[in-house]
C-alpha cells in the first residue's frame, strides 16, 4: 500500500481477514465517488460494521457495495445504511444484516434516487418493527420483486402481508418468500404500469438524441405521504417524474414518458418565467394555458408527430359540459386548450374562435416571442371573466391534461406565498435570491425528528438547505457600533480581564525559549559527581489562555420581524446590534466563533444560513452578512440544532458552547395542532449535542418562556431577557459570565 492507502487503513480499527486483499481497490473506488469527508464516513461506517461483531464478511460486503451505492445516491445514506444494521443488530436480526448489504447496490441501482432508496430503507425498518420473522426472506426476494413493482408498488404488498398475517407471524415467512397464494395475488394487483427504471436509459437517449439537451431525471413515487402530493414539474435539479406510469387510454406508459418529457423539455427550451406578482390568480390560469400552447406549437413544428401523440392524451372537454353552481374556469381553460392543438375541433364559441385564430396567426408571425402568452392570456380572460369563476365548487371533470407539468418553472415570485400548500419555483423569491446571490448552497441535509407518541425518531424527517447569506452593507453595523460606545467601554473593562494574561512556564525541555537555570546547576552538579546530567534543561512559555468554541444561531422566524411594544425598533434590529456587540467581544478575547441562523417553511424547507464561520476573522464580509440579515417562516428548531451541531462537533477546542437566541418556542406549520412535537424534538436534539460534548445555552426573549424553555434546554441552561431593550448589553455579559 502507499502511504495514502496505508493511512485510510490506519483509520480502519478492524482486523477481518481478508481486509487487505480488497482494501486498496475498494478506496480508489471511494475516492472516484465520495468527498475526502464521504470517506472519512464511509470508512467510520465500516468501523461501526465491525463492532456489531455479527461475522466476519458483513465489513468487506460493506466497503466493497457503500461506493456503487454513492455513484447512483450521495454520500448521506452511508450513516442510514449503518444506522439500519445497527437496529437490526439490536433487534436480534443479526442475520439479515448481509443480505441486507449485499442486495443494497442491486436496489440501488434498480430505484436509482436517493429519495427512493431511503423508502426501502424505510421499510426494511418497518418489517424489523412489525414483521421480523419474514425479513430474511424479504430482502432475498427484494430484486425479483423490484423487478416486478414500483417501491410504492413494493411498498402496499409488504403492508398487506403485515396487516393479514399480523397474528401468524409464523407465516410470515411464507408470504415474504412468496410461497402463498394470497402473496402471488397481491403481487398481480400491485403489478401495473411501466417503471420509470426498467426504460430509464431509453428515455436519456430520447432527451439527448431529439432535443439536443441533458437533464436529469428525478423519480418519486405517488404511493408515500408526503405534505405536498408530488407532480411532474421542472426545476434546477433536473425533470421530476413518477415511478411508474400506468397505461391510459390505449397510449402505453412509456409513450406517457415521452409525451410528459417532450413537453417539459419545450418549456425549458423556450419559456421564460413570468413576474407573478404582476398577475391575479385566474390571468396566471390563462396565461399558463397560452404557454403551454406556444411551446408545444413550436415543438410540433420540429417534430410533427408529437401532436397525435398529445391529442391522445388531452381530454376533450364537451362543450358547455359545466354544471350551474361550479366554478367553470377550468373546464373553458381545458377547450381553449384542446382547440389551440387540434385544428379540426368541435367548438363554436366565438370568443374561444377569436383567439385561436389570433394565436395562431402570432405563433406564424413571431414564434419565440414570450409576450404572446401574457397579452393573450390576460385579454382572454377580460373577454370570459363571471363572477361564477369564484365559486368555491370548481368543475374539474376532463380538465387535467396529465402529460404537462404544473408550470412552477413559468413563474418569478416577488413575494412568499402565505398559503402553506402553494409551491414555488426555482424563480421564487426566496429562491430566486439564492440564485442571485447564494450560488454555492449545499445539498440538502436529512435529519431526523423525535415523535413523542410513538417514542422514536422519524427517520429523514427534516430537510436543511444551507447557504451563504448574501452581503448587505458593512457600514450598518459599524453605525450599530458607534450608537453602543459607552457600552463597549464597559465590555472592553470586562475583556481585558477576561484576556489571557499570564504566560505558563513548561520546564525540562531539551530546546525552548531560555535556559532553566535550577536544572542548569542540578545538571552540572551530577556531571562534576560523574553521573550522566540531565539533558532537559532549557524551559518554553506558552499563554495560559482560553480554549472554547462559540456557534451563536439566531431564530430568524417572522416573529422577530416584530416591533416591541413602546420600542420604537424591531428585535431583528436588536438582534443585529446584540449580535455585533458580542462578535466584537468574542473576537478581542480570540476565541473561536461562527454566526449562523435558521427559519423554516415546514419540515421540507429548514433554511440554515451562515454569517460567520469558524475560520473567517470578524471583519467586513461577515459584517456585510449581517446587516443583510432577513426574518421569515417558523421555528423548527430541533433540526437546526442537529446541523449546527455538525459544525461544532469537530472543533478541538475543550469547551463547546452553542448559544440559541430566539423569540419563541419551537413551532411550524404543519404541527400547529401539537405544541408538544417540536418542544420534545429540539429537548432531544439538546441531548444529543450534550452526549457529543457540547454545551447548548438558549437567551430567549419570549416573555412565556417559563413555560416550556426549562424542559427543552435544561433548568441552568436559559435565561429570559424581559426588557428587549436591554438585549444588546445583556447577550455580551452572559457571554462572558458563561466562559468566564
Amino acid at each position: 500500500m502507499n502511504a495514502e492507502i496505508q493511512a485510510y487503513r490506519d483509520g480502519l480499527h478492524c482486523s477481518v481477514q481478508n481486509i487487505d486483499d480488497i482494501f486498496e481497490e475498494c478506496v480508489c473506488e471511494a475516492k472516484m465517488v465520495m468527498s475526502l469527508d464521504g470517506i472519512k464516513i464511509w470508512l467510520k461506517g465500516a468501523n461501526r460494521i465491525c463492532g456489531l461483531g455479527r461475522g466476519t464478511d458483513l465489513v468487506l460486503i460493506f466497503l466493497e457495495g457503500m461506493p456503487e451505492v454513492v455513484k447512483l445516491t450521495d454520500e448521506s445514506i452511508i450513516v442510514d445504511v449503518v444506522d439500519i444494521a445497527e437496529t437490526l443488530s439490536s433487534q436480534l436480526l443479526g442475520p439479515a444484516i448481509k443480505p441486507f448489504l449485499s442486495t443494497l447496490p442491486s436496489v440501488a441501482r434498480r430505484l436509482g434516487n436517493t429519495q427512493l432508496l431511503r423508502e426501502w430503507l424505510k421499510l426494511v425498518s418497518q418489517m424489523a418493527d412489525e414483521a421480523k420473522e419474514g425479513l430474511i426472506a424479504l430482502l432475498n426476494k427484494v430484486i425479483y420483486l423490484l423487478n416486478q413493482l414500483s417501491i410504492g408498488g413494493l411498498k402496499n404488498w409488504i403492508e398487506y402481508g403485515i396487516r393479514v398475517y399480523r397474528n401468524q407471524p409464523h407465516r410470515f415467512d411464507d408470504f415474504f418468500s412468496l410461497q402463498t397464494a394470497d402473496a402471488h395475488a397481491m403481487l398481480q394487483r400491485e403489478r401495473h404500469g411501466t417503471l420509470y427504471i426498467d426504460y430509464e436509459r431509453q428515455l436519456k437517449l430520447y432527451l439527448r438524441a431529439f432535443w439536443e439537451v441533458t437533464i436529469d431525471f428525478r423519480p418519486y413515487s405517488l404511493a408515500f405521504d408526503t405534505l405536498r402530493k408530488p407532480t411532474p414539474h421542472l426545476d434546477k435539479l433536473g425533470i421530476h417524474l413518477p415511478d411508474v406510469y400506468d397505461d391510459l387510454d390505449g397510449i402505453k406508459g412509456i409513450d406517457r414518458y415521452r409525451a410528459m418529457i417532450a413537453h417539459t423539455v419545450a418549456h425549458k427550451l423556450w419559456s421564460k418565467p413570468y413576474l407573478a406578482d404582476n398577475f391575479s390568480t385566474f390571468q396566471h390560469l390563462t396565461v399558463e394555458t397560452f404557454e403551454d400552447a406556444r411551446i408545444e406549437a413550436l415543438a410540433i413544428s420540429r417534430y410533427p408527430g408529437l401532436r397525435k401523440l398529445w391529442l391522445s392524451l388531452h381530454p376533450l372537454p364537451k362543450e358547455g359540459g359545466c354544471p350551474e353552481g361550479y366554478s367553470c374556469i377550468r373546464h373553458k381553460l381545458a377547450m381553449l386548450s384542446r382547440a389551440l392543438l387540434e385544428p379540426a375541433h368541435p367548438y363554436t364559441d366565438p370568443v374561444l374562435l377569436d383567439f385561436v385564430k389570433r394565436f395562431h396567426k402570432r405563433i406564424v408571425d413571431e414564434p419565440y416571442n414570450t409576450n404572446i402568452s401574457t397579452e393573450l392570456g390576460v385579454a382572454y380572460l377580460a373577454k370570459i371573466n363571471e363572477h361564477d369563476f369564484r365559486k368555491p365548487k370548481v368543475w374539474f371533470e376532463d380538465t387535467q391534461v396529465s402529460y404537462r407539468d404544473d408550470n412552477r418553472y413559468l413563474w418569478l415570485f416577488l413575494e412568499d406565498t402565505d398559503d402553506e400548500d402553494d409551491f414555488h419555483s426555482d424563480h421564487g423569491a426566496t429562491n430566486h435570491a439564492a440564485d442571485d446571490q447564494q450560488e454555492d448552497i449545499l445539498p440538502p441535509q436529512h435529519y431526523p425528528e423525535w415523535d413523542y407518541q410513538t417514542q422514536n425518531y422519524r427517520p429523514d424527517w427534516a430537510t436543511v438547505y444551507e447557504g451563504i447569506q448574501s452581503p448587505g452593507d458593512p457600514n450598518h453595523i459599524d453605525k450599530l457600533l458607534e450608537k453602543h460606545q459607552l457600552l463597549a467601554k464597559r465590555l472592553k473593562k470586562i475583556v481585558d480581564l477576561l484576556k489571557p494574561q499570564q504566560r505558563k512556564r513548561v520546564r525540562y525541555q531539551e530546546e525552548g525559549d531560555e535556559l532553566d537555570l535550577d536544572v542548569v546547576i542540578r545538571a552540572m552538579t551530577d556531571f562534576y559527581a560523574g553521573t550522566i546530567p540531565d539533558t532537559h534543561i532549557h524551559q518554553s512559555y506558552v499563554r495560559d489562555g482560553r480554549n472554547i468554541a462559540v456557534l451563536l444561531l439566531l431564530d430568524l422566524s417572522e416573529s422577530i420581524n416584530e416591533t416591541p411594544e413602546g420600542s420604537d425598533i424591531s428585535i431583528l434590529q436588536l438582534s443585529q446590534e446584540a449580535v455585533s456587540l458580542l462578535a466584537w467581544a468574542v473576537e478581542a478575547l480570540g476565541d473561536s466563533f461562527a454566526i449562523a441562523g435558521f427559519a423554516s417553511n415546514t419540515r421540507h424547507e429548514v433554511r440554515y444560513t451562515h454569517f460567520k464561520g469558524f475560520q473567517e476573522p470578524w471583519g467586513e464580509l461577515p459584517k456585510s452578512r449581517l446587516a443583510a440579515m432577513q426574518a421569515g417562516y417558523s421555528t423548527r428548531m430541533g433540526a437546526a440544532l442537529r446541523h449546527a451541531g455538525r459544525y461544532l462537533e469537530p472543533r478541538r477546542e475543550e469547551k463547546k458552547l452553542m448559544l440559541v437566541l430566539s423569540d419563541g418556542e419551537p413551532s411550524d406549520i404543519d404541527v400547529l395542532d401539537d405544541a408538544r412535537y417540536l418542544r420534545d424534538d429540539t429537548h432531544e436534539a439538546v441531548d444529543e449535542l450534550e452526549s457529543k460534548g457540547i454545551t447548548t445555552y438558549c437567551i430567549t426573549l419570549d416573555p412565556n418562556a417559563d413555560e416550556y424553555v426549562a424542559d427543552v434546554f435544561g433548568a441552568n441552561h436559559y435565561t429570559v431577557i424581559d426588557k428587549l431593550e436591554r438585549l444588546p448589553e445583556k447577550l455580551p455579559q452572559l457571554f462572558m459570565a458563561l466562559t468566564r
